[in-house]
């Protein structure tokens, strides 16, 4: 009969344990998503200015294309029509093969991000990267 209050003290000596266990296992789990946001965070503000310094490069690159052509033809309509029909062009190249230069390296990314979040060991774990 012994058996009983070996395992119900066993429980209470352990219950402060656990707990603290729990609380810290939560902390470490609320910490890697503060990582994780962070990180995401920090891609998708680069991704935007980037994306928006591709946008005035092409918007320059089409005048200064459009001028020199214009220049050459002699006619602004001609110069600037070409630039128009160049940029349509790279543009549907572009939509036809968005799965192989866009979709599959980004989805490929989030799948090596997260396989590398999922087997780094935090106690081992450089700060210096973040």
């Amino acid at each position: 009969m012994g058996q009983p209050d070996n395992l119900g003290s066993f429980v209470k000596d352990s219950k402060p344990l656990l707990k603290e266990y729990l609380e810290t296992r939560l902390e470490l789990f609320r910490l890697q998503a503060i990582r994780l946001i962070s990180q995401s965070a920090g891609y998708l503000i680069w991704l935007l200015i980037s994306v928006f310094l591709l946008f005035l490069i092409m918007i320059f690159s089409g005048i200064v294309l459009g001028c020199w052509l214009s220049n050459l033809m002699h006619s602004y309509v001609w110069g600037f029509g070409l630039t128009t029909l160049i940029l349509v062009l790279v543009f549907i190249l572009l939509a036809a093969f968005r799965k192989s230069l866009f979709v599959r390296p980004v989805i490929q990314a989030i799948i090596n991000k997260i396989g590398e979040t999922e087997t780094s060991d935090p106690d081992d774990e450089d700060l210096a990267d973040l």
